[in-house]
């Protein structure tokens, strides 16, 4: 009998299998969306539509959260509710519709991480999707303060979802690509805010463009991010189920019929119970290091207070310069998410032993943060408070970006992916509870300029701890290296990298 001869490459071409790859793929010719195949043909298994390699469904995802985020409505949004469109009044729109997303958030946020996984991503994408067009529809065309109310708590539905937008990318490209997808995605996201920002400011402040233009505008972005979601691949693996041997075979069979298999052969409280025990562990695995349990409280403090901030500062300026609405809030929004951009940037290019300095440096600059709300509080000049403003953000951006690459550089994904759900938990928490303390006691009835004063006092708090934490870490790690290097093993935990 003849020997068969075997040819590797072809078998799996023929097989649907891709080299790089650990599961299976289509077989199906077409032109490589990950640039590994040039323009030719592609038999490698690289191509699916959309499905397969990185720059498909990175478009895709970018297309989506530059549309989600462009809402030239919302630097004019307390104008909008509180002008002749919906007749609401400030003290309404500040301790009555302003707080739901808030408090909505709050309880929405884990339901929404653990479903997420469940559901493998791409369906929660959608459902935020719907949620931004249902609340901007309810923006438009609801009247009263319930119907605005409930268009807040669609727009927190589509905040809880986030976590969804931040962790589908890297279900579904190679580990290869996570640092140039990470930063696309998140380009995306702040171009989409700036060019809605920078396009409601031209509209308004050239064109005479009434509000409620602006909100329709919106209404039609936020329509073709939701159109662009379903086109999005359906991720083949999950967070937590995939390492533990659960996640769903690639097969000829259509994704539901997989996800109906995974569904007969494990009942859904084990597969929840699993979950639980490995979010369990992780967690104590992930915060089990000093250093990365300061940069998550950072994370969570910080994003705290930039939300009520950022959440309340249209209020802050109404009363300031309350008969002139076209004041420059899309471009002050426009210049200070470009400008944070850019510090972001060189952030990233400074050459900063970040392990000793960074605690420090974070201390440093929030104290700045609290000067800049206190200036900010004391002044009544629009100008004053608009460059405060944008020093604000320009400052808090980096500052995130500092965290956020300290926490991922000993973590790995699937506990990255944990940790950002659990800052985001915190900070919600936090965020309810400043916000059930300062603007819905019935007690204080405290004026939006004394919220902005305890807001920077929040923030001054926060840089006192840091500084201490910093100059404590970098005696530390400046000791000689015989006496030092038992507490650096103690600050770093086990198996922390991927």
């Amino acid at each position: 009998m003849a020997k068969q001869i075997k040819l590797p490459k072809l078998d799996r071409a023929l097989a649907g299998r891709s080299e790089t790859s650990p599961g299976t793929r289509r077989g199906t010719m077409g032109f490589c969306w990950s640039g590994e195949c040039g323009n030719r043909p592609c038999w490698a298994g690289h191509y699916v539509p959309c499905c397969a390699g990185w720059v498909g469904p990175t478009v895709l995802l970018c297309t989506y959260g530059f549309c989600s985020m462009m809402r030239p409505i919302e630097p004019f949004m307390t104008e909008f509710l509180t002008g002749t469109y919906k007749n609401l009044t400030s003290e309404q729109v500040n301790r009555q519709v302003y707080p739901v997303w808030t408090y909505s958030s709050l309880f929405l946020l884990i339901p929404v991480l653990l479903v997420t996984d469940i559901l493998r991503y791409k369906p929660v994408i959608i459902l935020q999707g719907l949620s931004y067009v249902a609340a901007f529809v309810l923006v438009l065309f609801g009247s009263g303060v319930h119907l605005t109310q409930l268009a807040f708590f669609c727009y927190s539905i589509a905040m809880a979802a986030d976590v969804a937008y931040f962790s589908y990318i890297y279900s579904i490209v190679e580990a290869k690509y996570y640092q140039r997808v990470t930063s696309y995605v998140k380009a995306a996201i702040l171009l989409g805010y700036a060019a809605g920002a920078l396009l409601a400011q031209l509209l308004v402040s050239l064109g005479g463009v009434p509000l409620y233009c602006l909100a329709f505008l919106t209404l039609i972005s936020v329509s073709v991010a939701l159109i662009t979601s379903f086109f999005l691949p359906m991720p083949k693996t999950r967070l937590y189920s995939a390492e533990q041997g659960y996640s769903v075979e690639d097969s000829n069979n259509s994704d539901r019929q997989n996800f109906s298999i995974w569904v007969k052969s494990v009942t859904a409280a084990e597969h929840v119970g699993r979950m639980f025990r490995r979010l369990a562990l992780d967690c104590k695995e992930s915060y089990s290091s000093v250093a990365v349990v300061f940069f998550c409280i950072w994370a969570a403090t910080g994003k705290c207070g930039f939300y009520q901030v950022a959440g309340y500062i249209q209020l802050f300026w109404k009363q300031i310069q309350p008969h002139n609405f076209t004041s420059y809030n899309g471009g002050v929004d426009t210049i200070s998410d470009l400008s944070g951009a850019a510090a972001t940037v060189a952030v990233g290019h400074m050459s900063l032993e970040w392990s000793v300095w960074g605690e420090l440096v974070l201390g440093g600059f929030t104290l700045l943060i609290a000067g800049v709300i206190f200036l900010m509080d004391l002044s009544n000049n629009i100008w004053i408070s608009y460059t405060c403003f944008t020093l604000f953000k320009t400052l808090y951006l980096p500052l995130t970006a500092i965290c956020t690459f300290q926490i991922a550089k000993t973590l790995n994904r699937r506990r990255y992916a944990l940790v950002f759900g659990v800052n985001t938990f915190v900070a919600t928490v936090l965020q309810s509870v400043l916000t059930a303390t300062v603007i819905n006691t019935k007690s204080l009835k405290l004026t939006i300029t004394s919220q902005f004063l305890i807001y920077a006092s929040y923030f001054a708090a926060i840089s006192l701890l840091f500084m201490v934490r910093g100059v404590y870490t970098a005696l530390s790690m400046k000791r000689p290296a015989g006496g030092n290097q038992a507490e650096r093993a103690t600050d770093r935990p086990e198996g922390s990298h991927p």
